[in-house]
């Protein structure tokens, strides 16, 4: 399983919307079949796992990160796959929770005959799978918010400027978490102070993310670099029928989502780009956006760049408002895990869970 984890692994920027998955055919205790899903309409990783296998299939046993799929798609099911191959045994490490499969593929296996076994690194399945996870469960993203501070926490010179506090290396690790993402978002008003494409650059791939700008106002300018190539999303609340035409004719989507105060609905647009196959949104923004993300309770993980820099005056991370008391609950976060990249450090963190008895907003 930890080396069907592995394959899975190599489909980290590619599989979107699918989920990530990786296959091991084993008989006699030797691999004779593996696979791996690499695309959406492409074969699924049981699939080519079981054309590499062959007749060898026949008596074998399944590892693979995901349940086999029993619906038919742009692929036949995995499971029908697996039976007709005649293998004796699929151990899956979790449940797919696509409400099209649940539990089907694997009670479809038991009624062919089949010995089905499933939970074998669940955790390290599921977390691999986190978008997936969220968008079947929750109907939205997994959001990651990243952000890139000095020592005393300022993100930006006074004057606005945010460019390059952390160094090479963790810029390109940065891109390699954009380059996981089905969604990179940002505000307008980083668009207009950094101009930023939103690309992945600093590492190799072969599918940009989907480029999203939360812009109450419209007011983007026509020559940001974001809009090059289209294929942006713009949200915003109020309407200019010759800009929305001009930015529909380069390919860009526009869509209205207002809520209270002339802001949009952070929200709704969580849900809307889930519809739209989501799976995991990285977003990188100033502190207004970050602190609306914060305040909203959509935030699911931060990544924190903190650079060896004392800038002495700036803007902070968020701005989210005074919390109530220094150890109130809804503020607080738990370290995953921290990590030197080049110069600078890593921070990767995630919501406390909420204190016995007590719940919080998803």
């Amino acid at each position: 399983m930890q080396r069907a984890l592995e394959l899975a692994r190599l489909g980290l920027w590619t599989t979107t919307p699918n989920p990530r998955v990786g296959c091991v055919i084993v008989r006699e205790g030797r691999v004779v079949g593996e696979g791996w899903h690499r695309r959406t309409g492409e074969p699924h990783a049981e699939a080519l796992a079981l054309v590499e296998a062959g007749d060898r299939a026949r008596g074998a046993t399944v590892y693979v990160t995901l349940e086999p799929c029993s619906h038919h798609g742009r692929t036949p099911p995995c499971a029908d796959s697996l039976a007709q191959a005649g293998v004796a045994r699929v151990i899956a490490a979790m449940e797919d929770p696509n409400p099209l499969v649940s539990g089907s593929g694997l009670q479809r296996l038991r009624d062919a005959g089949v010995d089905v076994r499933c939970g074998l690194l669940a955790q390290e399945a599921t977390e691999l799978n986190i978008g997936f996870v969220s968008r079947m469960t929750r109907g939205r993203p997994w959001l990651r918010l990243k952000m890139a501070a000095s020592l005393d926490g300022r993100t930006a010179l006074p004057d606005g400027r945010s460019q390059w506090i952390t160094g090479p290396a963790a810029r390109a690790d940065g891109h390699a978490w954009r380059a996981r993402a089905c969604a990179v978002l940002t505000g307008v008003g980083t668009v207009r102070d950094d101009d930023p494409q939103l690309s992945v650059r600093e590492v190799d791939t072969d599918r940009q993310p989907l480029r999203v700008v939360v812009d109450s106002r419209f007011e983007i300018p026509l020559d940001a670099r974001v809009l090059r190539g289209g294929g942006t999303l713009v949200a915003t609340v109020v309407g200019n029928p010759d800009k929305e035409a001009e930015l529909r004719d380069r390919g860009c989507e526009l869509l209205r989502l207002p809520h209270d105060q002339g802001k949009v609905d952070l929200d709704a647009l969580v849900s809307a780009l889930a519809e739209r196959g989501v799976n995991e949104l990285h977003v990188e923004a100033g502190a207004k956006l970050a602190g609306s993300f914060l305040r909203a309770s959509l935030v699911d993980e931060m990544l924190l760049y903190v650079a060896p820099a004392l800038l002495g005056a700036g803007p902070g991370l968020a701005e989210i408002g005074p919390a109530a008391t220094p150890g109130d609950p809804t503020r607080r976060w738990v370290f995953e895990d921290a990590e030197r990249v080049g110069d600078d450090v890593r921070l990767r963190l995630r919501p406390a869970p909420p204190p016995p008895g007590q719940t919080m907003e998803a």
